[in-house]
This record gives C-alpha cells, structure tokens and sequence, in this order.
C-alpha cells in the first residue's frame, strides 16, 4: 500500500487548489518566476514535467526558493526519475500510466504519487497498488467525461478519483470538475511553453487567476 498520512494532506491540497497548471520547462531561470506568477495570482501549485533537460533543476529551484509552494514533477515514466524528482524537492509526484516499479520508487522515497490509468484494468492495478488518486491521460482522446461517468459504477465505492489531463481546457474544466469522481484537472493551457520561456508573467497570471476561480466553491 502506498497511501500515507503525508500523500493525504498533499493530495488533499491539490484536491482543494482543483486546477494543476501543466508546464515545460526548458531554462531553469525561468523556473522561480513562473511559480510566483502562479502564487500571487492564487493558484500555487504546478506539475513540472520532466520532459525537458532543465526540469529537474527547475524543480530544485522552486523549491528552494518557495517551500511551501505545492510543487510536483509529472511525466515520471521510470523508477529514476521519481527518486531524482524527490530528491530535487518535489512535494508529489504524477506518471501518466501504471508502473509497479514507479510505485515502489515513490513509496522508498516517501513521495505521494498519481498514477495514470485509463481502462478498467489499468484502474483495478492501481487499486491493488494503494493509489486512490489517479491520473487519467490523455483523457480526450479517451473518452473524457463520458468515459470517467463510465468508471465511477464499478469504481466509484472503491473512492477511486481522477485528475483528467489532455484534452483539458478552459471551456470543459467545470463539466470535468463536476464529476463526483475527479478530485482535480491538469491543463497546459494555464501556462504554455512559450509563454514561459518568452517571461509572458502577466499573460499566464490572467489565465491562472481565471482558472483557480473554476474551483468549486471559489467565489
């Protein structure tokens, strides 16, 4: 079982922040203003994917610089690139699909992990595994929202919940938010690659602070 006191209150935070700004990171000195652009406009929290050679770096250096802000590192496809994100700073983890040796990884360095999982089979793995929080990518092209109503008769009891990435955009994130089985949604649309490494910060506040008022119960 990988379900602990400390992904509780994690995940539990990003459950409250409802929306994960998605990001590609390609200079890490872009890395520290692109997380106080999202901070002060009331969404802290960002999945940096590790897609990019500056990644980990960036993620070393938000964290350093904002310790408390919710910072994870997504696109962990391989048992080392979760410990080097853990070791970097990142405060959870996010793969898009189910890896038993990822999971190890993540529960030997103490990092709250979501899994991906877009068919039945791939969720009942990660049942098995511990996880209750999961990823499903890339959610348009499976199915979106039809797909995750699909999932929540056989799975719903189990609480098995859902953060839809792919797909995602600021005109169905509500209709995904609804759902009784999505706990948060990833976009990229929040802050886009070019945006980023272009220092478009007030572009990327408007979205942001449009976004974090999608949240249920944000005013």
């Amino acid at each position: 079982m990988i379900a602990t006191e400390l992904e509780s209150d994690v995940l539990a935070a990003v459950e409250a922040l409802a929306v994960v700004p998605v990001v590609e990171i390609d200079d890490v000195a872009s890395a520290v203003p692109l997380a106080r652009t999202l901070a002060d406009a009331g969404l802290p929290l960002v999945e940096v994917t590790f897609r990019t050679p500056a990644a980990r770096d960036a993620v070393k250096a938000i964290a350093a610089e904002l310790p408390d802000f919710l910072l994870g590192a997504g696109t962990l496809v391989l048992p080392d690139m979760v410990t080097a994100a853990a070791a970097a700073g990142a405060r959870f983890g996010v793969s898009p699909g189910h890896s038993a040796a990822c999971l190890a990884a993540a529960a030997d360095a103490g990092l709250p992990f979501v899994p991906g999982a877009v068919t039945p089979s791939e969720v009942g793995a990660c049942l098995e595994a511990g996880a209750r929080h999961i990823k499903f990518f890339p959610a348009g092209a499976y199915g979106g929202i039809g797909t995750l109503k699909a999932l929540d008769g056989p799975f719903g009891w189990t609480g098995a919940r859902f953060m839809p990435t792919g797909g995602v955009r600021p005109e169905n994130a509500a209709e995904y938010l609804a759902l009784p089985n999505v706990f948060a949604v990833g976009g990229t649309w929040i802050a886009p690659r070019a945006d980023i490494a272009e220092g478009r910060w007030d572009a990327i506040a408007e979205r942001a602070r449009a976004a974090a008022a999608l949240r249920p119960g944000a005013a």
